[in-house]
Order: structure tokens, then C-alpha cells, then sequence
């Protein structure tokens, strides 16, 4: 009796095939069985949008628009890039310049250097 053949399992195994030695052993080591070779890819970084609905460059675009242009310098618009991307990826570093920047803020206001 022979075994009916999944198209979708030899799309995988000849994709498999056709990648490296090193790729493989990779794939091996997390588990064949495990391995979607047809999954979706994740959103581009330029896609990926915040709680509001913005993606990052909507909001550098409408940040910089708030700014006096003789302040916005290019290390001042990749500043703002920079923060902002890592804002909206969650990434903690980020989350740490933050909620200093807002700390420090407060903290001025609070001792008459607004």
C-alpha cells in the first residue's frame, strides 16, 4: 500500500533541500515537524503601527511639524527616529530614556527651571 503524497509536505521538504548545510542543522535543532517554512512574515518596521494607529514615521512627521525648524537638526531628526522606533517596538531601553526624560522634566518644573 503506498502512502498518498501532501503537497504542502513536499513543498517544505524540497525547500529544506535546497538551503545550506548550516540552515538545515538550525532547522534540525528547533524541530523539522515545528518548522513553517509558509509562514507569514511579520510586518515591516515601516508598517508596524502604535496604540494610535501611527506608524513611526507618521509620528516623527508629526513631531518635527511641532518644532521651531532653526531646532531640528539631522542628529535631532534621528534622535527622534530612534526614540520613536523604540517606543513602538517596546523595546525596554527605550522605555528606560523615557520615563527618565519625563522624570527629569517633572523634576525641573518642580524646582522653578522650567
Amino acid at each position: 500500500m503506498t502512502e498518498q503524497s501532501n503537497p504542502e509536505e513536499e513543498r517544505k521538504k524540497a525547500i529544506f533541500e535546497t538551503m545550506s548545510a548550516r540552515n538545515q542543522k538550525h532547522i534540525l535543532k528547533k524541530g523539522y515537524d515545528q518548522w513553517d517554512p509558509f509562514m507569514e512574515p511579520k510586518d515591516p518596521i515601516d508598517i508596524r503601527k502604535d496604540k494610535s494607529k501611527r506608524t513611526t514615521q507618521m509620528l516623527v512627521r508629526e513631531f518635527l511639524q511641532t518644532r521651531n525648524s532653526e531646532e531640528v537638526s539631522p542628529a535631532y531628526s534621528r534622535g527622534v527616529l530612534e526614540i520613536c522606533l523604540g517606543i513602538v517596538n517596546d523595546e525596554d531601553r527605550f522605555r528606560g530614556m523615557y520615563a527618565f526624560s519625563c522624570w527629569y522634566r517633572d523634576l525641573l518644573k518642580r524646582e522653578g527651571f522650567d
